[in-house]
């Protein structure tokens, strides 16, 4: 499988959590790692990878949720819907 490096321009997009893994980040905080699909427009179909602190529930609870994915000043956040 080969993997791109997506650069999503500066908006937002609808998109769908497909992977979810917790872990822990470099200064001790509790993070998920997720791979979202994103829904429409010109990226449809395409991937992106991120992490993210503050979300409720775990890697199973978060699979399969909507997602609305933000983009500003290229970087990204992300906020699921329950």
């Amino acid at each position: 499988m080969r993997q791109t490096h997506l650069v999503l321009e500066d908006g937002t997009y609808d998109a769908l959590v497909v992977d979810a893994a917790s872990g822990v980040s470099d200064d001790g905080a509790d993070v998920m790692h997720l791979e979202l699909t994103v829904l429409g427009g010109p990226h449809k179909g395409e991937i992106v990878a991120l992490s993210a602190t503050g979300l409720p529930g775990t890697e199973i609870d978060l699979l399969g949720l909507p997602a609305t994915l933000t983009v500003t000043d290229g970087r990204p956040s992300v906020r699921v819907e329950p």
